[in-house]
């Protein structure tokens, strides 16, 4: 006998309201995580960012004393978040150092390099106008790496006569600026220049035509906020600099992610899942970062254009899509960054650590879709 219309509707009612039950459990289970474990991490983190910042403003006011044109820009703001500083895991931050006068140069994105861009005379006549004139190349090129060793040696001097220099060293065999500090801690500190109201060649496929997210009217604020360059080894093969390589320096867009990022609980959905990532995903090789899981859930964004898809009730949902996000893409052993499809973010990890992550990332996945409980665990 063919089921009635009514027992048809009541069926469909029924399975309906399961399904809000498991999305409001896994709900209450999330936001107790996050006023437990997330705001515990945020704590601690704060609480190390301080005493990093008072160290690294010392070293960098001696850097500042013997060489002007690197001004320190690590400043707080009033709501006590430092301006130029970025977390890359609990242990580890990059302080950013914005240099000034870009002027005389022209931003080149051929492609040649990706990741990364250089910096041109606009004219040779102007060799002697810039701030840099010592670290422009023959063929008229800003060098990155030029710039940088020269900043490497003047930390190297501040490190040894600054207060602080028998709780911080310098990290060698590295054409980077990185401090230890209390053998704990690691800083990068990054000299790069701002380019704001200009928008990179190798990005110019951003937003995708076919997609409704992110609406024009947030499109023109990130493309109008540009981008920074920085002075660092170049994404796609770190530690192997050919010479084209170390004068080229890397795109960052630190800033349009963040401006993408505002509304709805997409910043929660991030939080969660940095401290779901520095309890289970931390193994060697560093597989899997804060910026692989910021970068999915940029293209989750997409997959999910309506503001309604970034409700609190649907975040279950979407940590759920991220998570089953990052397995294909350690499996499939490529990330694609969010503005530059032909950079991959997996590129220099080895094959066995994406494995072993993929693995783990599974196991997270599993117990979060099967029982919302496991949370309390986790």
């Amino acid at each position: 006998m063919d089921p009635s219309p009514t027992s048809a509707s009541d069926a469909a009612a029924g399975h309906m309201i399961a399904m809000l039950t498991a999305q409001s459990k896994l709900l209450y289970q999330l936001n107790r995580y996050t006023s437990e474990r997330v705001s515990a991490r945020k704590a601690n983190i704060a609480k190390t960012i301080r005493e990093i910042c008072k160290i690294v403003t010392d070293v960098l006011k001696e850097v500042e004393v013997q060489e002007p044109r690197f001004i320190s820009s690590l400043v707080e703001t009033e709501t006590g978040r430092y301006e130029g500083l970025e977390v890359i895991s609990p242990n580890e931050f990059e302080v950013v150092l914005f240099l000034n006068q870009m002027g005389v140069f022209n931003f080149v994105d051929d492609g040649s390099v990706p990741g990364c861009a250089v910096l041109k005379l606009s004219d040779g006549r102007k060799r002697s106008m810039s701030l840099w004139v010592e670290f422009i190349t023959a063929s008229g090129y800003l060098s990155a790496r030029k710039i940088r060793s020269r900043f490497q040696t003047l930390v190297a001097q501040a490190v040894d006569k600054c207060k602080y220099r028998d709780i911080v060293k310098m990290i060698p065999d590295t054409t980077e600026v990185k401090l230890r500090i209390r053998e704990r801690y690691v800083v990068l500190i990054t000299p790069a220049f701002k380019c704001s109201g200009i928008w990179p060649r190798s990005a110019a496929h951003w937003p995708m035509p076919h997609i409704p997210w992110p609406v024009p009217a947030l499109v023109a604020e990130v493309k109008t906020e540009g981008f920074n360059l920085l002075s660092k080894e170049s994404p796609g093969a770190p530690g192997k600099q050919a010479s084209a390589e170390g004068d080229a320096w890397v795109l960052s867009f630190r800033d349009a992610e963040n401006k993408l990022l505002l509304g709805g609980s997409r910043r929660k959905c991030l939080s969660i899942l940095k401290s779901l990532r520095d309890k289970h995903l931390d193994l060697p090789g560093q597989p899997v970062k804060n910026y692989h899981l910021k970068t999915l859930l940029l293209y989750e964004c997409e997959k999910h254009p309506r503001e309604i898809d970034w409700d609190e009730t649907c975040l279950g949902d979407r940590i759920n899509g991220i998570l089953l996000q990052l397995i294909s893409c350690l499996q499939n052993r490529r990330c694609p960054h969010y503005f530059l499809h032909g950079l991959d973010l997996f590129s220099s990890k080895p094959h066995n650590a994406l494995d072993q992550a993929a693995k783990q990332t599974w196991r997270i996945a599993r117990e979060i879709l099967t029982n919302p409980r496991s949370l309390e665990k986790l």
